[in-house]
């Protein structure tokens, strides 16, 4: 290992944690729609494909938690909530997106290079490992989101 590539196990762990929150898959689909301006709760999970409401709420607190979203209760009958992206939060759209430009730019390579792995595999008679299916539910959606905030950068 390269003495400037040293990493402490609590610095990995770190990384890990953050990571853990902002890569998955609902989280990156929330900062995405929140990166146009705030959102009810209702408008986002419309405007996400597939993501229950259990699942929205708890990436939602975890957001929040995490000092990524503000959730702004209005006190009107009845009470209106208001979701945004904190500074924070804004800050990550620019690394969401450039992961988005990535993968847009990236795609036909790994496909290529997946299709020449299973060809190997098959030819040595070795099954080759399973990709997530493309018909994922919040697949679609989230690819749509990594391209828009791709053309925001």
């Amino acid at each position: 290992m390269k003495p400037g590539h040293m990493h402490l196990p609590a610095d990995c762990r770190a990384v890990s944690d953050v990571l853990a929150r902002i890569g998955d898959k609902w989280s990156v689909l929330v900062v995405s729609r929140l990166g146009d301006g705030p959102l009810r709760f209702s408008e986002l999970r419309r405007s996400i494909g597939g993501i229950s409401q259990r699942m929205l709420t708890l990436t939602l607190r975890g957001l929040e938690r995490d000092g990524l979203i503000t959730r702004t209760v209005f006190p009107t009958i009845p009470p209106r909530v208001d979701y945004a992206l904190t500074p924070l939060g804004r800050d990550l759209l620019n690394p969401v997106s450039a992961l988005g430009a990535w993968a847009i730019r990236n795609q036909p390579k790994i496909a290529r290079a997946r299709e020449r792995f299973d060809e190997n595999c098959a030819a040595s008679g070795k099954s080759p490992p399973k990709s997530p299916p493309k018909s994922a539910p919040g697949h679609r959606a989230v690819q749509t989101d990594l391209v828009q905030a791709a053309r925001r950068t």
